[in-house]
């Protein structure tokens, strides 16, 4: 198990003393007035151990008890680990990427070397029923931003010229 359980003490001093530093400054006390006040002893199966404990006593019921320490840290060389094995994360590809590579133009089927024309948003291809070029039908039926195209495609796109007819 954990052979440097040593390194624990210092953590340990750091929590106590930063309690008895916030408990002394809320009450207007000192760290060793608020120490000696808190102090109490518990019972572990390898004997007592030193411990800070607040009590809340309760008229017929049991009392409210917070207590800081009294665990004891030791080391168990026999046990035996048992880690859960992890199941082996699988991410499928994004769908662009499987689009891209594909290697087939989206607007004329062509297999050849392929670009994406890329839009900021799907409201700048325009309202359906107006003059819109079909690479654009294509994207809103999609609901896609992107259409990986080959580069003449792609430069009809830009310059306005006619795309050769599109492949579903």
């Amino acid at each position: 198990m954990a052979g440097d359980i040593f390194r624990l003490a210092r953590l340990q001093w750091v929590m106590e003393t930063s309690m008895l530093m916030t408990l002394a400054n809320k009450h207007r006390s000192s760290v060793p007035k608020v120490a000696r006040k808190y102090a109490a002893t518990t019972e572990t199966a390898f004997g007592p151990r030193k411990c800070f404990e607040a009590r809340v006593e309760r008229g017929g019921r049991k009392p409210l008890v917070g207590r800081l320490g009294g665990i004891l840290l030791r080391q168990n060389k026999k046990t035996v680990i048992t880690d859960r094995q992890l199941a082996p994360v699988t991410t499928k590809r994004k769908e662009l990427v499987t689009r891209l590579l594909a290697g087939r133009c989206e607007a004329c089927g062509c297999v050849d070397e392929v670009e994406v024309h890329h839009v900021a948003k799907l409201a700048d291809l325009g309202r359906p029923g107006t003059n819109r070029p079909p690479w654009a039908d294509l994207m809103a039926a999609r609901h896609h931003k992107t259409l990986v195209v080959c580069a003449s495609c792609h430069a009809g796109i830009h310059g306005r010229r006619p795309v050769p007819a599109l492949t579903e």
